[in-house]
C-alpha cells in the first residue's frame, strides 16, 4: 500500500508518500518562514499564494523521491482541518484534481491527531489509549485519544496559544520571527525566575484549558511599566531581555507540563504523547522528561524534525483507510476547531 498525503494547513506546503509499515518513501517540505518573517507572523492571503506556487512542484518531488506514479498510489489523503482557510483549500483543490486524474480514493485527515500520530510514526510503539497534547503556533490542545483517530477533545486555550504568544512576546522583546527560537535562544543567558511571572489557571486541575493573554500582558507590564503605549523593550538591557525571556519560557512551560500531568491524573493513563512546533524547545523537553519521572508515565515526543508542520505525519490516513474511511469530493475545509474531530471527514 503506498499513500500520498498533502499538507497546506498554514505556511508549510508538504507531500509525503508512506507505505503499509509507516516507511517514509519520499517527504518534501517548503517552508514559508523567510516570506512571513517581514510580518512578524503568517499572513494568511500570502500564505495561501504561496501554496498555490509550491503545491505542485511538491507533490512531483515527492513522488520521483518515492519512485512512484499516480497509478502506483492506492489513495491520497489531505489535511483539511484546522488551519487557514486558502491555505486549506489549495491543499484539499489539488488532492481532488489527483484523485479525479487517477481515480483514486481520498482521505481526510485531522491535522492535530496527525500531530500525536507522529509519535507512532517515529517510535512504532503501541501508543493508545493516552493523553495527547499539541502545542504549536495555532493551537494549544489537550486530547484523550483512545485510539489513532478516536480523540476526545479535554481542553484548549481559551485565547492565545503556546505558540503564538512566543511569537508576540519575541515582537515585544525586538526578537526575530519566528519567535520560538528566538525566545530559546534569548533564555539561555537569562534567569528564569528573575520575574514572577503568572501560571495562568494552572492551580485549578478541574480545567484542562490553558490561557496565555495575562501572561503576554505582564511581560508588556516588565517590558514598559503598566498604562505605557509602547510595547517595545527599546531601553532595556541585554541581561534583562534575557531575563524577560527565560521567566516567561518558564511560565509557558510550567503551564503546558502541568495541564498535561493534570490530563494524565484525571482520566489515569500513563502515556502521554505530544506533537506540534512548541516541542521542539528544549526547555520544554526537558521539563516534561522530568515530570515522566516523577510521576511515573511513558512519554512520546514527535522528533523534531516532526514537532513543524509536515505530511509524514499524515501517515495517520493508513489508520482511516483500514477503517474504510474514504471521503466524496464534495469533501470541504474546516478551517476552526470542531466538536468532535471526525467531522474532518465528514
Amino acid at each position: 500500500m503506498k499513500i500520498l498525503t498533502i499538507e497546506s494547513t498554514c505556511d508549510e506546503t508538504a507531500a509525503a508518500v508512506v507505505d503499509e509499515n509507516r516507511n517514509v518513501l519520499g517527504a518534501v517540505v517548503a517552508s514559508q518562514v523567510g516570506i512571513h518573517e517581514k510580518f512578524g507572523g503568517v499572513v494568511p492571503e500570502i500564505a495561501s499564494r504561496a501554496h498555490m506556487e509550491c503545491i505542485l512542484p511538491v507533490i512531483s518531488e515527492t513522488m520521483e523521491q518515492a519512485g512512484v506514479s499516480l497509478s502506483g498510489l492506492d489513495a491520497i489523503a489531505v489535511a483539511n482541518t484546522p488551519g487557514l482557510a486558502g491555505s486549506l483549500l489549495i491543499g484539499l483543490s489539488a488532492a481532488k484534481s489527483l484523485c479525479l486524474a487517477a481515480g483514486k480514493p481520498l482521505i481526510a485527515i485531522n491535522h492535530l491527531q496527525a500531530h500525536i500520530y507522529a509519535c507512532r510514526v517515529a517510535f512504532e510503539e503501541e501508543l493508545f489509549p493516552c493523553i495527547g497534547l499539541i502545542v504549536s503556533g495555532g493551537h494549544s490542545s489537550l486530547y484523550r485519544c483512545s485510539g489513532p483517530i478516536e480523540f476526545e477533545s479535554l481542553g484548549t486555550t481559551i485565547d492565545d496559544a503556546a505558540g503564538e504568544v512566543f511569537d508576540k512576546v519575541a515582537s515585544m522583546l525586538g526578537l526575530p520571527y519566528p519567535g520560538g527560537p528566538s525566545i530559546q535562544k534569548m533564555a539561555e543567558n537569562g534567569n528564569p525566575k528573575a520575574y514572577p511571572f503568572p501560571r495562568p489557571m494552572l492551580h485549578d486541575p478541574d480545567r484542562l484549558q490553558f490561557s496565555f493573554s495575562g501572561l503576554k500582558t505582564a511581560v508588556r507590564y516588565a517590558i514598559t511599566g503598566p498604562g505605557k503605549s509602547d510595547v517595545f523593550a527599546v531601553g532595556l538591557s541585554g541581561q534583562q531581555k534575557a531575563d524577560i525571556a527565560a521567566s516567561f519560557q518558564e511560565a509557558v512551560i510550567d503551564c503546558l507540563v502541568g495541564k498535561a500531568v493534570q490530563a494524565l491524573k484525571k482520566y489515569r493513563l500513563k502515556t502521554l504523547c505530544i506533537g506540534g512546533g512548541v516541542a521542539a524547545n528544549t526547555r520544554f523537553r526537558e521539563k516534561i522528561n522530568a515530570a515522566a519521572e516523577k510521576y511515573h508515565f511513558r512519554l512520546f515526543i514527535a522528533p523534531k524534525k516532526l514537532c513543524t508542520d509536515n505530511a509524514v505525519m499524515g501517515a495517520i490516513a493508513l489508520e482511516r483507510f483500514k477503517a474504510g474511511l474514504f471521503e466524496s469530493l464534495d469533501l470541504d475545509v474546516y478551517p476552526g476547531l470542531v466538536r468532535d474531530p471526525q467531522i474532518a471527514g465528514r
